[in-house]
């Protein structure tokens, strides 16, 4: 990372711990903010290329509670499953065995492709008090506003794991279209806060271990949504979705909302799907008020 962040120096104010645990035959990679004694503790899983920096913006506003942010298998400082497709159903399953062994009882927080993974794993069975999906994916990724956009990223994902290895990884590391996809996402206007987030995605996005990985996560990504996940979740939910999201229309996120048996919507306007970077605050905020964390005496 070489442009400083704008959560910072709230950040540094954070205790953070890296931890690594075997779950299902890896070892999971994860890290553990804020204090031990905190009456709140969130488990969040990032989405698709990321990993665990994604959401620290959206920590850097929640210091009373302890958030648990580990690497999705695959990316960033996890390794792969062995033997295993990392396709929905592992990562679910994975999720609900790294809950049990880290944080029992703990609410799920989900980013993007995790609020697919968070919702299929708490449909399954994973026991929560709370959900909470930031930019759910509420609809076929297809069917989005940028739906021509994700049929090429089917293409170029398609033809990263054709080609030769060498020439095939290269191609998904690809600085020119990783930055394009930044471009693409980013709605803030602030110039400083665009850099931060274009170098972001130039650092972290290409932190997959191999294409094969990184192909079965994708398919995973677009062929599903938490609409099929939504009826069979009974826990209080919390949406936070933003209004210029070119994956989910603001009006698929509302169509969503009323599948869960008890869900709370929050749109957030002139953000699009990098909530967790654009409006952090915000998004913190409704977390905030869903899960009733008391704010601190001198924060």
């Amino acid at each position: 990372m070489t442009v400083p962040s704008p959560y910072s120096e709230r950040l540094s104010r954070i205790p953070i711990e890296r931890h690594d645990v075997v779950v299902r035959g890896g070892t999971t990679a994860y890290w553990v903010y804020g204090p031990d004694d905190a009456a709140t503790t969130i488990i969040a899983v990032h989405g698709f290329r990321g990993d665990h920096h994604g959401l620290e913006s959206v920590v850097a506003y929640l210091p009373e509670a302890r958030i648990i942010a580990p690497d999705l298998p695959g990316f960033g400082a996890t390794e792969p499953l062995p033997g295993r497709t990392h396709d929905l159903d592992e990562y679910a399953a994975w999720l609900i065995d790294f809950a049990a062994e880290v944080a029992p009882g703990a609410v799920i927080l989900g980013h993007s492709f995790g609020s697919i993974v968070a919702s299929a794993a708490v449909a399954g069975g994973l026991q929560t008090p709370s959900l909470v999906l930031l930019n759910p994916i509420g609809a076929p990724a297809l069917e989005g506003p940028k739906g021509v956009m994700t049929r090429l990223a089917v293409l170029y994902y398609a033809l990263g794991a054709r080609l030769p290895e060498r020439w095939g990884t290269a191609l998904l590391r690809n600085r020119v279209i990783v930055r394009v996809m930044s471009i693409t996402m980013a709605k803030t206007k602030d110039p400083q806060l665009r850099r931060f987030i274009h170098d972001q995605h130039d650092t972290y996005f290409s932190r997959f271990s191999d294409r094969d990985v990184l192909r079965d996560a994708f398919v995973a990504s677009v062929s599903h949504d938490v609409r099929g996940f939504a009826p069979n979740i009974s826990v209080p939910t919390l949406l936070v979705a933003a209004q210029r999201d070119d994956i989910t229309p603001i009006e698929a996120e509302r169509t969503l909302a009323t599948l869960f048996a008890d869900a709370d919507l929050v749109e957030i306007a002139d953000v699009g799907h990098l909530i967790h970077y654009e409006t952090p605050a915000e998004a913190a905020g409704a977390i905030r008020r869903f899960l009733r964390i008391p704010v601190a005496r001198g924060r």
